[in-house]
């Protein structure tokens, strides 16, 4: 089981993030990043809201870093660890659109691009940018399916309900043969929608019961990636034993990729949580 890092500064929900993180920007994220880089972790993460509505804002959090902007620089600073989306909302945009700005990032660093990928919740937020909420699950499966045929062809071509295109060049598109598309939610007909078109499920809000439950439902593609959350903030220097249990926890549940997030007071003392996970991951993993 490889583990992924959560991504600290870029996402802040109430209750759910460090206090350092208020003032921080991208180089004390960028330093983290070259840490979980050099230490061997599967990814970081960034996920996308574009507005967020201010009496929502107070259970969600309001900040949310665009993610292309975010991992095109963190490409520059790092060498292996991969860059996942986490989510990208499929309604928001074109499947081409994505082809082409996320091909182009594929680009940048190498072919290091993981693409999350989500119908989407929040319906203020569709109204806002004109996008049908009514049908996004349909038009998130078609998406998909559109983005799979294009992601990594110069020439793409989708026929279909909501989006036809052929003829029509994609320069620079994705380095990768296949980019890994790991489809979010926390319903069966979501992890349906991930052994059908992607390369792996990242669900959220469920227990470990529950995942398990739903997991046994469905035969899984071979080289199928489960990304689990390992919950809370995880405190390996601290609580070494919390952060071996919910690891193996994890492992157990079927996860091939963990999801963690790391409490810290200080961008140094993140890095250093970052070294103790590792020593816990390689123990769990043995």
């Amino acid at each position: 089981m490889r583990i992924g890092i959560a991504s600290p500064v870029v996402t802040r929900v109430p209750g759910a993030h460090s206090s350092w993180e208020t003032t921080a920007g991208i180089e004390e994220l960028a330093r983290i990043a070259e840490a979980a880089d050099r230490l061997g972790f599967h990814h970081l993460t960034c996920s996308e809201h574009v507005a967020v509505p201010e009496e929502i804002a107070e259970q969600r959090g309001a900040t949310y870093w665009d993610p292309l902007a975010t991992f095109g620089y963190l490409a520059a600073r790092t060498q292996q660890i991969r860059l996942a989306t986490q989510v990208l909302v499929l309604g928001y945009h074109h499947p081409l659109e994505i082809a082409k700005r996320y091909g182009t990032l594929d680009q940048v660093s190498g072919g290091r691009l993981v693409l999350g990928l989500g119908v989407g919740s929040l319906e203020e937020e569709f109204d806002l940018l004109g996008a049908e909420f009514a049908a996004r699950g349909a038009r998130a499966d078609e998406a998909i399916s559109a983005l799979r045929g294009s992601l990594s062809r110069r020439v793409p071509s989708h026929h279909g309900e909501f989006y036809d295109y052929d003829g029509f060049v994609v320069e620079p598109h994705a380095k990768q043969e296949r980019v890994p598309m790991w489809i979010g939610g926390r319903t069966l007909r979501s992890l349906r929608r991930a052994t059908t078109y992607g390369d792996g499920w990242v669900p959220f809000g469920l227990s470990l019961d529950q995942l398990h439950d739903l997991l046994g439902k469905v035969e899984l593609p071979d080289g199928f990636d489960v990304v689990l959350s390992a919950g809370r903030q995880l405190d390996p220097i601290g609580d070494p034993d919390r952060a071996e249990r919910a690891l193996t926890g994890l492992r157990a549940a079927g996860a091939t990729i963990a999801g963690a997030a790391i409490a810290a007071d200080s961008v140094e003392h993140y890095c250093d949580q970052l070294a103790a996970l590792a020593v816990i991951g390689d123990k769990v993993g043995e």
